[in-house]
């Protein structure tokens, strides 16, 4: 019996894109929702974006397709994206790698089965783990104290927490982090898969990196079972708008698109899921160019960051420190604590004074995202600011770096925790309490403190640093969070 062979599509094709632009000229008169029947029904919104957007803004129908459950330009549309990242499976999202992330755990986890997950996880496994109702097992990722920064986690901490859970049923990991840093997922795969556990990844991060070989090896390239993938943050699609990416035969497709019905909207946006449709016509016929460009901008300017006294623009020198098996040259990280800012302050100076705005802030660091849409112009202005604000501040001593405090324990399930009574206590007065909400600087939306985790004074002074430095905090019923709430009866 012959092997069959995989029929190449032509990426070039746009399917419902196409057939969007031909609903747009037919000039169809809609008695359909949305309600603003083509921008008719809002002006003022119209005048400004224009009328195309809003053209494109419609419903599921025949010609269109339909996203809960597609047979015509939607899948066509898909299988050209599964082919072109090296999947078996595609599933478009209109509400961002949060519902990927969330779908790939409740397709996998029941209620009670064990999930090995880096305790730096984005605060969207927590709520997979919730709705699922799995039992987190974390483990620690290696901390750079240098930079103050979470990086991947090792081989052999994988190993160590299989060998102690060895009926887990997935392993979670995050390929690249949001600084860039990836851990050795090919390794964890072969591991994983010889304990029959699947292997889910967070890559809202690297949508760009199936595209150029100078890019660390993406979840489908090393044979990882499903991958949730922000194409709008690296890749050029419209905010919200992200893939499931899913191979092998671990994980039932029908399961997979059942959960991700229930999680998703049944009016999904033809603008978001077009712009899916186009972005990975462009990576697949393109993106090798264009992140060749992206490659020589970003290391251009790491090199004259390099040059400006007070900061350190790290990058693929991190390769084989503890934690960091490969980089994404495209994250920008600048190391500002010697020109003694934190990275909150000097995100507001470069908005405030110099009208950039970066990606992220944390205490010593900024992060830029350079992409495919950047050009010289702008990293020129970035460079210019911050030789100018080095110009104007004394170098000083390094101070001593405050540890992320990951290291929690947690005490009861994410979910029991999560619907168990809860009572207000003051921030200081709530150590030895355990948790029944996240607090989590955002970005990058990893939780300082998960539901049913114990909290700890280590814990309690990180956040009052965080909130001393104006950090935005998020999870808490109380926006200040100046209380949180804790398992326990008023």
């Amino acid at each position: 019996m012959g092997v069959e062979k995989i029929k190449r599509l032509d990426q070039q094709k746009t399917p419902l894109f196409d057939a969007l632009k031909r609903y747009v000229d037919s000039k169809v008169i809609p008695f359909h929702v949305p309600g603003h029947k083509h921008g008719k029904g809002m002006q003022e919104f119209r005048q400004y974006v224009g009328d195309r957007v809003l053209e494109m803004d419609v419903n599921g129908m025949e010609d269109l397709d339909n996203a809960s459950n597609p047979i015509g330009v939607i899948r066509e549309s898909e299988e050209l994206c599964a082919q072109s990242f090296g999947a078996q499976n595609a599933y478009f999202l209109v509400n961002g790698t949060t519902a990927g992330v969330q779908a790939m755990i409740m397709s996998v986890c029941e209620p009670g089965d064990e999930i090995i997950v880096p305790r730096n996880a984005h605060k969207s496994v927590i709520g997979g783990i919730i709705l699922s109702g799995a039992i987190p097992v974390y483990v620690q990722p290696e901390i750079n104290e240098e930079l103050g920064i979470a990086m991947g986690v090792t081989e052999e901490s994988i190993k160590k927490a299989i060998k102690k859970h060895p009926h887990a049923k997935a392993v979670f990991v995050i390929n690249p982090t949001y600084y860039g840093v990836t851990s050795d997922l090919k390794a964890i795969v072969r591991i994983a898969h010889r304990n029959n556990m699947a292997v889910l990844v967070d890559e809202a991060h690297g949508a760009h990196m199936s595209f150029h070989d100078d890019f660390p090896l993406t979840a489908m390239e090393v044979g990882a079972d499903m991958s949730a993938v922000s194409l709008h943050k690296t890749a050029g699609s419209m905010t919200q708008s992200s893939v499931l990416l899913t191979r092998g035969n671990l994980v039932s497709p029908e399961i997979t698109k059942q959960v991700i019905n229930l999680m998703q909207t049944t009016s999904a946006s033809y603008v978001l899921m077009a712009s899916l449709d186009v972005a990975r016509k462009q990576l697949a016929t393109m993106g090798p160019e264009m992140l060749e460009k992206t490659l020589e901008l970003v290391r251009w300017a790491r090199e004259e960051i390099n040059k400006i006294d007070g900061l350190y623009a790290f990058g693929k020198e991190l390769i084989g420190t503890p934690g960091c098996h490969d980089f994404d040259e495209t994250k920008l990280g600048i190391n500002v604590r010697k020109l003694g800012y934190t990275g909150y302050e000097m995100e507001k100076k470069l908005r405030n004074e110099y009208n950039i705005q970066i990606e992220m802030s944390d205490l010593y660091n900024i992060l830029a995202v350079v992409t495919i849409g950047d050009t010289k112009e702008d990293l020129l202005a970035l460079i210019g600011a911050l030789k100018d604000i080095s110009a104007r501040t004394e170098v000083k001593e390094i101070k001593n770096s405050t540890r992320i405090p990951y290291k929690t324990k947690h005490i009861v399930s994410p979910r029991d925790a999560f619907y168990s009574s809860k009572k207000s206590v003051r921030l200081e007065e709530a150590a030895g309490e355990i948790a029944g909400e996240m607090i989590m600087a955002y970005p990058p939306g990893i939780p300082v403190i998960c539901p049913g985790e114990r909290i700890t004074k280590e814990i309690i002074e990180y956040v009052q640093i965080l909130k001393e430095e104006h950090c935005q905090l998020q999870g808490t019923a109380d926006p200040y969070v100046d209380y949180i709430r804790v398992l326990g009866v008023e």
